[in-house]
């Protein structure tokens, strides 16, 4: 009766998920390598003959603790390296975003040369993000869901490799380079250590944003706001153990972009029930929606709807103010602000 219970269960949960996909939605922070189609990664193993890492026995990307899955989105990474990979990994995430009804979304993406001794390959960077682009064109002339980018320096490199990185991106652009940001372990380093890198991107016109508030705690989030003046706070949900913060973040309007499947999956919160995106949108603060790393996180942008739906009650009409919410935060021009804007829910 229980193995019945529990597939009913599951049943009904397909159902809710389901039940969201088709309302239009924004997604801010998403990994392009941390969102790879399982079956897409299966295929370009079984084409180069590779061994089974990074997927475990179920078929699924393999990891346990946040040091294993950073671990294991590297070996991920290295499969999508070469151009043609990272166009059909862009073309691939991108239409299953618009399959949960994505009509926006950022990808963050990273150099993956980044901590070579003589720095990122500026060549290589641009052929990868022509191919990138290539796959997000393909995506939006099928689908209709829009892409802009958003490269980021990993801080585990260091202060000063994650400045020679940001004056590459800062120099090597396409037209979907938006924003710049920090991403990796934020346990390493302080946000005033990385001032330089944001200071290189914020002097290029690039809109800024750090991961902080997931395992730092609120002190990662402070510092990102004063040390690196963000304009958006990727995870910060962990501002809310600090009140000040928490008024601080209301006060200005700063946007988290908030993956609570992700904080839930990695730990950082034992359930839905017990995550403080509810607390901090009633205090104000402007909270949006996104999946992080979605088959890593056994997520999708339609289950975080079902989910925030049945943890905390929301319904269309909070879901459609946080649409508008993350549409006011993203990066994008106004011209392509407006576009989407007839596309989301008065």
């Amino acid at each position: 009766m229980a193995e019945a219970r529990g597939r009913a269960g599951a049943s009904d949960a397909a159902q809710a998920h389901t039940a969201w996909a088709a309302v239009p939605k924004i997604e801010l922070h998403l990994h392009l390598e941390g969102a790879a189609p399982v079956a897409l990664t299966q295929a370009r193993m079984a084409r180069a003959g590779l061994a089974a890492a990074p997927l475990d026995e179920a078929g699924g990307y393999g990891w346990d603790g946040f040091s294993a899955f950073l671990a294991a989105y590297d070996r991920v990474a290295d499969l999508y390296a070469a151009p043609e990979g990272a166009r059909a990994l862009a073309e691939a995430v991108l239409t299953q975003c618009a399959a949960h009804g994505v009509i926006y979304a950022e990808l963050i993406m990273a150099p993956l040369d980044a901590g070579a001794a003589h720095g990122p390959d500026a060549g290589a960077w641009a052929e990868r993000l022509a191919a990138v682009e290539e796959g997000a064109d393909a995506a939006e002339t099928a689908c209709g869901v829009v892409c802009r980018l958003l490269p980021h320096v990993v801080r585990s490199y260091g202060p000063e490799a994650c400045a020679r990185t940001a004056k590459m991106i800062a120099g090597v652009r396409t037209p979907r380079v938006v924003g710049f940001g920090i991403a990796g372990d934020e346990r390493v380093g302080r946000p005033a250590d990385f001032s330089r890198a944001f200071a290189i991107a914020r002097d290029a016109g690039l809109r800024l944003a750090a991961h902080a508030g997931e395992f730092g705690g609120p002190e990662s989030v402070r510092g990102a706001v004063a040390d690196l003046g963000v304009d958006r706070v990727a995870h910060g949900a962990r501002a809310i153990e600090d009140p000040s913060l928490v008024a601080l973040l209301a006060e200005r309007r700063t946007p988290l972009d908030v993956c609570p499947g992700s904080n839930v999956a990695l730990g950082v919160y034992p359930g839905w029930a017990a995550h403080p995106a509810p607390a901090l949108r009633a205090a104000g603060c402007v909270v949006t929606l996104s999946t992080d790393d979605p088959p890593f996180f056994g997520t999708t942008m339609s289950r975080e709807y079902a989910e925030a739906a049945a943890a905390w009650g929301w319904g269309e009409a909070d879901f459609a103010a946080i649409a508008r919410d993350s549409l006011d935060a993203a990066f994008c021009d106004a011209a392509t602000r407006a576009r989407l804007s007839a596309r989301l829910p008065a």
